[in-house]
């Protein structure tokens, strides 16, 4: 394991040097608290940095990367924090490099229909402002209202437009990446069409900030769809919802803009919680159906197809939702899941797997068999057109955190493994981070993972930036 020089004082004056005294956190245990941990809950994963540096621009970042370097300390980027991998957490302590002052909204420009921006950009902010254009940044991630742009990028987010739209990595086309060793690239530009040389953007987008800090990322945007309406399709079982799925998209010839699942668990725990009835007691399965277009006729007689068809594979009913209060009602279930779960209890693990769609019944099966083993809840919700469920583990309050200590790890390796066993892998949008890094060998080979390692070494032969991440160097 590398070892790594601590942050004197001397070095903070250096940084406070580049950005300024207002912008390091330095010996404030209180101040750097925040800094320690993302939206991962457990404990065991914080680390507190030594310092906290705001770079306000590439210059800037350059500037810290190469003193890193020359004194052997540790960079870990930091956009929002609301990560779920422990991406942005400074395991290994040194400077926390933020992005939070890198703000800017530099350029919409509509002609050639790009947004430029620094990563600390707001998804939501970036959304509301390209509206106003007629435009829309298509892949981003469901927290949008928290959330960096930078992050996203950093960790290729995707969410629950990903069926119709893609993730976000489809829509960067441009980015400024002050390397591991301190020099600025840019690579790509506001062109749509571009082979010259490597495709560094595709190996930068869901590096995790391993290979490079972004500091202006260039992004493609989507005429704004006129209209949108929403669905609920009530089904006895989870198979009987995943079974319409592909038909859906083939028989019908419609990809809805996105398609959301949930089971039993998450409903009856989610209106229970509401204090609400199901609209149907034996409803053990529901899809949440979004549509968008320009043409609300069309639209609707979209869903009014997509009702038929369900209801003739045995839908227990269909709902459509026009007006922003229909649709408020038939989203709120699938908003309040995870506040429902944490009032049963706050320990949880929360995960992203992703396996072929039309292999999401069998996964689940294989949760409800290692729920019933160990003796936890394990509520699946997420993406069904994508094949990407949120299988969130939560401990039972009646079992102690020993037993919930002990049992965890076990739990997580059989539910990997179930994973890799149907096609499928770790983590579809929440990246591997220094959360899930100890379980990359059950589902990448050993060739596999030494393929990234030497590009992690060749790029960073220091190993300054975001050390820890994805996995370790002996």
């Amino acid at each position: 394991m590398k070892k790594y020089n601590a942050v004197k004082p001397s070095i903070a004056r250096a940084l406070a040097d580049i950005v300024g005294s207002d912008n390091i956190i330095f010996r404030d245990i209180e101040r750097l608290e925040p800094y320690s941990h993302d939206e991962v809950t457990d404990p065991e994963y914080a680390h507190s940095p030594e310092i906290v540096v705001k770079a306000r621009n590439s210059e800037e970042v350059s500037a810290i990367i190469k003193l890193a370097n020359r004194y052997n300390i540790p960079v870990t980027p930091r956009g929002a924090g609301s990560g779920l991998s422990g991406g942005a957490i400074p395991c290994y302590g040194g400077i926390l490099l933020s992005t939070e002052k890198m703000n800017r909204i530099i350029e919409i420009d509509r002609e050639n229909m790009v947004a430029v921006v620094e990563p600390g950009v707001v998804t939501n902010e970036l959304n509301n402002k390209v509206e106003n254009e007629g435009l829309f940044f298509a892949g981003y991630p469901m927290s949008l209202e928290m959330c960096y742009v930078g992050g996203n990028v950093a960790e290729n987010a995707g969410g629950g437009r990903a069926i119709k739209y893609g993730v976000t990595g489809n829509y960067i086309i441009g980015l400024e990446v002050v390397m591991p060793t301190g020099e600025i690239c840019f690579f790509g530009g506001k062109r749509v069409k571009d082979v010259t040389g490597y495709s560094m953007i595709q190996l930068m987008v869901g590096s995790e900030g391993t290979l490079g800090i972004f500091t202006k990322i260039i992004i493609k945007l989507l005429p704004l769809p006129r209209a949108k309406i929403d669905m609920m399709v009530l089904f006895e079982d989870v198979k009987s919802a995943i079974d319409v799925v592909p038909h859906i998209m083939i028989d019908a010839r419609i990809i809805p803009t996105g398609i959301e699942l949930m089971d039993r668990l998450s409903l009856d725990t989610t209106y229970k919680y509401l204090g609400e009835k199901k609209k149907h007691q034996d409803c053990g399965a529901v899809l949440l159906i979004e549509l968008d277009g320009n043409d609300p006729d069309l639209i609707r007689e979209h869903c009014l197809a997509i009702g038929e068809l369900c209801l003739d594979r045995g839908a227990l009913d269909a709902f459509i939702a026009e007006g922003p209060a229909d649709q408020e009602k038939i989203w709120k279930v699938r908003r309040n899941v995870a506040e429902a779960f944490r009032a049963i209890s706050p320990v949880q693990s929360s995960e992203d797997i992703v396996v072929p769609i039309s292999n999401i019944p069998k996964l689940i099966s294989r949760l409800e068999e290692i729920s019933n083993r160990y003796g936890v809840l394990i509520p699946c919700f997420g993406h069904a057109g994508d094949g990407n469920l949120h299988t969130t583990i939560i401990k039972k309050p009646e079992k102690s955190m020993e037993e919930w200590r002990s049992i965890l790890p076990l739990i997580l390796t059989d539910l990997y493994k179930s994973a890799k066993e149907l096609g499928g892998t770790i983590s579809g949008e929440h990246g591997i981070g220094h959360k899930r890094k100890i379980y990359l060998p059950l589902v990448m080979s050993e060739a596999e993972i030494e393929t990234m390692k030497k590009i992690k070494k060749a790029l960073d032969p220091n190993l300054i930036l975001n050390p820890g991440k994805i996995f370790d160097f002996d």
